[in-house]
């Protein structure tokens, strides 16, 4: 049986305390009032060219003493202020989101992975299945967290998803098209049936999962099989709506038949790595004695696998865009190419690149501080890749990592980490009648 050390324990609390606290003076920062947000943009531009009230007024000088177009200047520069007031009240909300989806989408990849390895009656992966079933178990909390979230979007606590504006959908024809779907409550039913299903498969599929070590017969290792079956057509399904309704609809003007693939090609690899670090650190520890070298070679080759395969989806989505040139299309890669250089060539390079260079090679795939290193990277570049997504339809140009991103990953880092941990304190690490744990354990090549 595991046992949740101090130190663990400790480091998780004092994240989560940090990341309470930056997040906190994230929300207490944001401005409340039009003049509140100029004055930040002044501060923060300073030095870059003048900020975006400097800009605007500079655009509209020529039409000062004009009568209509001054009036037009003024109400130019009153929707643009009242624009980027909204941007900055959103930030500190988007790096909330950004962050609880991210850990939140990590349990849920492996959720994936692990129905995955029920329904195929994998042979050598059971000897962790009690890792898998640990990680899931943060789909309660984590599924809540971001549920709150989209709630309170919906009680207009935020500006994140500006279909939820009656003004706005008033004044714009395509989100009017959009309402049958596009609503608040369509929206939250959605959003329980996904993490009712998903929840619910992880609980069963535990409860089954236990029971068969104390079974005399394959009943509940079937009954498993059987669900964990029907399951993945569920969340084929829901992950795909999930990602329209979560991701996508922040912008939405614009849309993309791969996003659903695509964010899932990033869940699941976030997961996966996640199981190999999670395995690596246990066996450091002096538990999971028989999971061997060739256990965690499998895992990361499918860190590599799925790094490619993410990459095919990405430039499958981008090169069609980009070369459509289409400008109801072309405009998501514009506004990312103009104000997120950094994050958003930084993570191509982190989440392609780097695999591909260092997961390449067979026998580093079977060393346990490479693997947690190359881990680490990957985990950083498909975070940076959820920013790439949210930011810049929430807060536009005003982005950069400070206070409310450290705190999100802090706090939710640790919350993931508490939460873990815990979950595999609470049954034995090695399954004891899984009809292929034998199999499992003389997994060598």
């Amino acid at each position: 049986m595991y046992t949740f050390s101090n130190k663990l324990r400790l480091g998780s609390f004092i994240a989560m305390g940090l990341g309470f606290i930056f997040l906190v003076i994230g929300f207490m920062s944001a401005p409340s009032t039009v003049e509140e947000a100029k004055a930040m943009v002044a501060v923060h531009d300073d030095g870059h060219g003048g900020g975006h009230a400097e800009e605007a007024a500079e655009s509209h000088g020529e039409e000062q003493g004009h009568g209509a177009a001054e009036a037009h200047g003024e109400g130019h520069d009153s929707s643009h202020d009242e624009h980027l007031l909204q941007q900055l009240q959103n930030r500190p909300w988007s790096a909330l989101y950004v962050a609880a989806f991210f850990f939140f989408m990590i349990a849920l990849g492996v959720l994936a992975f692990y129905a995955i390895q029920r329904a195929a009656q994998a042979g050598w992966s059971p000897l962790l299945f009690r890792v898998m079933e640990g990680i899931t178990a943060y789909l309660v909390p984590g599924g809540i967290i971001v549920f709150v979230i989209l709630l309170l979007s919906a009680l207009h606590m935020n500006h994140m998803f500006v279909w939820m504006d009656p003004e706005v959908v008033a004044h714009d024809e395509l989100l009017q098209g959009k309402a049958g779907y596009l609503n608040p409550t369509f929206f939250l039913i959605r959003a329980a049936i996904f993490l009712g299903g998903w929840i619910f498969y992880r609980q069963y599929s535990r409860k089954l999962s236990l029971a068969q070590d104390e079974s005399d017969d394959n009943s509940n290792f079937v009954k498993n099989f059987r669900w964990s079956a029907g399951f993945l057509v569920f969340y084929l399904v829901t992950e795909s709506m999930m990602s329209w309704d979560w991701i996508m609809s922040v912008d939405p003007h614009w849309f993309s038949t791969l996003f659903g693939w695509y964010v899932f090609a990033s869940m699941f690899v976030s997961g996966i790595t996640v199981i190999a670090m999670v395995t690596v650190y246990l066996k450091s520890k002096g538990y999971l004695e028989q999971v061997n070298d060739s256990h965690i070679h499998d895992l990361a080759k499918f860190m590599f696998g799925i790094s490619i395969f993410w990459t095919y989806l990405w430039f499958s989505q981008f090169m069609l865009i980009w070369y459509a040139d289409i400008p109801e299309e072309v405009t998501y890669y514009v506004a990312r190419f103009q104000d997120y250089k950094l994050p958003f060539f930084g993570m191509l390079a982190l989440n392609f690149v780097f695999p591909l260079l260092v997961l390449m090679n067979s026998d580093y795939k079977r060393i346990n501080w490479f693997v947690i290193m190359t881990g680490i990277v990957v985990l950083f570049g498909h975070y940076l890749d959820i920013f790439n997504m949210i930011m810049p339809a929430t807060v536009g140009d005003q982005w950069f990592i400070g206070l409310p991103e450290i705190g999100g990953i802090l706090f939710f880092g640790g919350l993931f980490v508490y939460w873990v941990f815990t979950a595999l304190t609470k049954a034995p690490l090695q399954p004891k009648r899984n009809p292929f744990i034998e199999e499992s354990r003389h997994f060598h090549y």
